[in-house]
């Protein structure tokens, strides 16, 4: 089964029914729910999304919706070391080099699921857009 990290991006497009790219949203969070991947993000995709989420819903919503994604992704960690190494990466973006060294510490994330590929170009993992990752997979079933 893929393990895949999950961008901010991506998890915004379900939350805010962003068009045209929820759909593939909705699909990798069901493949994920459904046990056909498993989903990851890291503790600053979920403070990024509390932050934006919490521009149109309470306090009390926000939670009730990051407690259900929960639900349905898990956590990789994110340490010194992680912290370090997008330090001194050569990554222009330090958000996106957080994830992209917790995924490679995590040690078994497959793919990163991002719309922002050229963000993640220097990275040692697979990076994919989630429509790209469905298309290979309805393939390959």
């Amino acid at each position: 089964m893929d393990k895949i990290l999950i961008d901010t991006d991506v998890i915004l497009d379900f939350f805010f029914d962003r068009q045209p790219f929820s759909e593939s949203a909705t699909t990798i969070i069901s493949w994920s729910e459904n046990k056909k991947i498993e989903g990851f993000i890291t503790p600053v995709i979920c403070s990024n999304v509390y932050y934006l989420l919490r521009q149109t819903a309470k306090h009390e919503k926000v939670i009730e919706k990051l407690a259900q994604l929960l639900t349905i992704v898990d956590v990789i960690q994110m340490d010194r070391q992680v912290i370090k190494s997008a330090l001194t990466s050569d990554f222009n973006d330090f958000e996106d080099a957080l994830q992209n060294f917790a995924a490679i510490q995590q040690g078994d994330i497959n793919v990163i699921l991002t719309r922002n590929i050229k963000d993640f170009k220097k990275s040692e993992i697979g990076v994919m857009t989630p429509e790209n990752y469905i298309n290979t997979k309805m393939v390959s079933l």
